[in-house]
Order: structure tokens, then C-alpha cells, then sequence
């Protein structure tokens, strides 16, 4: 479950309530939720969780500290044995719980947001942000050791109590508290029935309450960090999600020796996603920014540094190159290009809305020169739809739409666009070449 690549976070479910009646009443609709954590079947949730921990590398930053709760007793070895019977439990999160990085300063931070904005702080971290290890190494949702469930002892035979906090994302206006008065109240109960300690920051398991309008969903958080971050060091402005990128890129159905640009690729996220993945295609990334292109550059250096490290002989390298080129004018042969993947500047931390009517549908008019007549698609995500539409319209002969997927890119209401390349022969306009 920890390599599916497009979720960003992973949880068990303890419960899920598709229909819970709130109280109008604030005090009476939070002691409803107190009254809930007896209720829940918490055990077999604890015994994933502890599972999950068993599974990953140790991380050194961490102290160990077991488990001290009902859950079994029985030993659970280490290379994953127990795997497959859990892994249905655990429920593919994507968007909609905070990544535990630390980043609420009071219990359960108060998402009065729709859920899937709840995520976003890995968006624009700091640029060199060098805690990126392997995808696999990075996902500790607790303590980093091999514990046993139910003894609660340490090697010393000193009893460690966990340590634990409470998340609470709500979204719906008809409620009468806060998330952060829902995750208080919650975290008091959940507090008293294990006997755990609260900790907002170093904290072992982190306890979720997802309350969407009249549905309430209680779980245990599998990843301490959202897993969009698994290739990227150097973060630029507007630095796509992995998992976004991964699923445009899986939208236009890469062939093996495809050709795959990204004529904008910011700090590279879509190529090196593709790189990874689709090893078996050459993928060719540029921006106008010498910034971003220096950027790009540094997360691809990361990434083959990784590869080595991780195989531990000389690695082979990466299919993916990078370069600075002006989006109109790209030094690529007439129709040598099977695909075009790229997020395309919104017109709000990049350009403007403005200038968005120009480039559009010379970006559209470029790519279609460089894609394959008859086979080329091309996958454009922008929040600028009115513009993106227009440009479309005027170039109905070199593009056809074929689907078109709502997504959410940080709060905004964004949309991915697969576009398919027709017969048409785009007009030369390299005279000089």
C-alpha cells in the first residue's frame, strides 16, 4: 500500500459513520464524540498500526517507544510477514488529511476548509528541504521499532507510555463546534480510555476524525509524511505534488520509447515522476526560468544520488534531461514528440491572468507543431479554464479534447485537460532552419 503512487496519505479505519446525528447543541455534540471512543473497535486498527511500524526502516530521529494497549500480544516479526491480511484495512487517503509534519501549533489545526485542501503544507516547503530519503523510508507514522503490542515495556523493562495526538479536518457548515474544539474533546476521551500522553509534535500515533457534513470517519495515520514528497529536495513556488504528477502522466498512457515533454516543468516534478516510473520512455524537461531550470537540475542530482546509495554499485543513470528553452520556440523537430505533460502556469504566483491569453494558445500552437500528427496527446492541468478554453477553441484543428478531470491544486479548483493530436500538419515556421 505504502508504494501506490498516487495517494498522499495513508490511514486505518477504526470506524466510519456514513450517517452520525449531530447535536444543535455544541456541549451535547461534542460529549457525543467523547462518548464515541469507548464505542470504537480499536484493537485490530492498533495491530495494523503496529504492523505498519514494524515494517519500515528504523528512523534515527525518533525514539522508540511501544505500544501500551489492548491490542495483541502476539510478536509480529519484521520482514512483513503479516502483510497481506492488513493490508485491505488500510484506507487510501488522498487529499484529505494534514501530513504530520508537525505542522498544527494546537490539536487537530482548525480546517474550517473543504477537505481536500487539508494537506498542502508540503507544497511549498523550504528549498532545500534535504529530509527526503526513499519513499519507503520516509513513511513513520509512530515509533520507529519493532514493538510489541501489548506489554507496553521497553528492552529495560520500564513501562513507556505513548504518546499520541488528535487531527480533526471538518468540513460541512452545519455544525455547532470547531475542529479544534471536536479534536479537544476527542483527544480528552481517547486520552482517558488508552491511559496515552498528548503531544502536538513528537508524538506516535496520530488519531484522525474526518467529519465531512453528517459523515464521521476515525482512523489511526499510517504516513508521518504525505507521500508526494518522495523525489523532490528543492521546492519552487508552485511545486507540483509526485502524486498529481503521476496521475497526469498515467492519464496519457505512456508506451515504452515514448517521448515525453514538459515544456514548462518548474522544479520537475512531471519528469521525474515519469523518469521513475516509465523508465522505459526518455522524458525531456525545460522552463524559460534559469531558477526553476537550476532547481530541476538539483532535484534530478538528488534523485540519482539516491538511486546509488540505494544500489550500491554505479547507477545507470536516469532517461530524462533538462534544459532552458522559450516555450514558443522550442528547439525540437516537427512532430518528434509522442507526448506533452505539463502543469501550465495558473496566472497567480507565476504570470498573469493576462498574459495567460497570449501564451496559451501559443503553447498550444508549439506543442501541436512538436507532437506526433494523428498519435501525440498531450495532458495540461491549469486553473485558468476561461482562458484554456478560448485558446482551445482556436485551435480545434490541431487539438481535439478528450476528457477533461476536476482536481483540487491546493484550494483551487483546477482542471487536467488529455488533449489528442489531429491529422493536421502544423505550419513550419522555422524558415530559417
Amino acid at each position: 500500500v505504502h508504494r501506490l503512487r498516487s495517494v498522499d496519505n495513508l490511514f486505518v479505519v477504526v470506524q466510519e459513520f456514513k450517517d452520525h446525528q449531530f447535536k444543535e447543541n455544541k456541549e451535547d455534540a461534542l460529549k457525543d464524540l467523547e462518548e464515541l471512543v469507548k464505542k470504537l473497535p480499536w484493537t485490530d486498527p492498533l495491530k495494523v498500526w503496529e504492523l505498519n511500524n514494524s515494517l519500515k526502516k528504523k528512523k534515527t530521529k525518533r525514539k522508540k517507544h511501544n505500544l501500551q494497549s489492548t491490542a495483541s500480544k502476539e510478536k509480529l516479526n519484521d520482514n512483513g510477514e503479516e502483510e497481506e491480511p492488513d493490508q485491505k484495512d488500510a484506507s487510501k487517503q488522498e487529499d484529505c488529511t494534514q501530513n504530520a509534519e508537525g505542522v498544527e501549533p494546537a490539536s487537530g489545526q482548525d480546517t474550517e476548509k473543504t477537505q481536500g485542501v487539508a494537506s498542502r503544507n508540503g507544497e511549498e516547503e523550504e528549498e532545500d528541504d534535504n529530509e527526503q530519503s526513499d519513499a519507503k523510508d520516509e513513511l513513520q507514522a509512530g515509533s520507529g521499532s519493532e514493538t510489541k503490542a501489548g506489554d507496553g515495556k521497553t528492552s529495560e523493562g520500564e513501562v513507556k507510555v505513548l504518546k499520541f495526538r488528535v487531527t480533526c479536518n471538518r468540513a460541512g457548515d452545519k455544525h455547532s463546534f470547531t475542529s479544534n474544539e471536536a479534536a479537544r474533546s476527542f483527544g480528552g476521551a481517547v486520552q482517558e480510555h488508552f491511559q496515552w500522553k498528548a503531544d502536538m509534535t513528537n508524538f506516535d500515533v496520530e488519531v484522525l476524525l474526518n467529519i465531512h457534513n453528517n459523515e464521521v470517519v476515525v482512523g489511526i495515520a499510517l504516513t508521518e509524511e504525505s507521500l508526494h514528497r518522495r523525489n523532490i529536495t528543492h521546492f519552487g513556488p508552485t511545486t507540483l505534488r509526485s502524486t498529481l504528477a503521476y496521475g497526469m502522466l498515467r492519464l496519457c498512457d505512456p508506451q515504452p520509447t515514448d517521448i515525453i515533454v514538459d515544456p514548462m516543468c518548474g522544479t520537475g516534478a512531471i519528469p521525474i515522476e515519469g523518469a521513475t516510473e516509465w523508465p522505459s520512455c526518455y522524458h525531456i524537461a525545460g522552463d524559460n526560468n534559469p531558477q526553476a531550470v537550476k532547481r530541476a537540475a538539483n532535484n534530478i542530482c538528488s534523485l540519482l544520488k539516491k538511486n546509488e546509495s540505494k544500489e550500491s554499485s554505479t547507477s545507470l543513470g536516469i532517461p530524462l534531461d533538462i534544459i532552458q528553452w522559450d516555450i514558443c520556440n522550442l528547439p525540437l523537430r516537427t512532430g518528434s514528440v509522442d507526448i506533452v505533460v505539463t502543469d501550465m502556469p495558473f496566472g497567480k504566483r507565476i504570470g498573469s491572468k493576462k498574459k495567460n491569453w497570449d501564451l496559451y494558445p501559443a503553447c498550444l500552437m508549439e506543442m501541436g507543431r512538436i507532437c506526433t500528427p494523428g498519435t501525440g496527446r498531450a495532458v495540461l492541468l491549469t486553473q485558468d479554464k476561461k482562458c484554456f478554453a478560448k485558446a482551445l477553441s482556436r485551435m480545434g484543428h490541431i487539438w481535439r479534447k478528450g476528457q477533461t478531470v476536476w482536481v483540487n491544486v491546493g484550494g483551487l479548483h483546477a482542471a487536467v485537460y488529455l488533449l489528442k493530436r489531429t491529422w493536421e500538419r502544423a505550419e513550419e515556421k522555422r524558415s530559417f532552419w
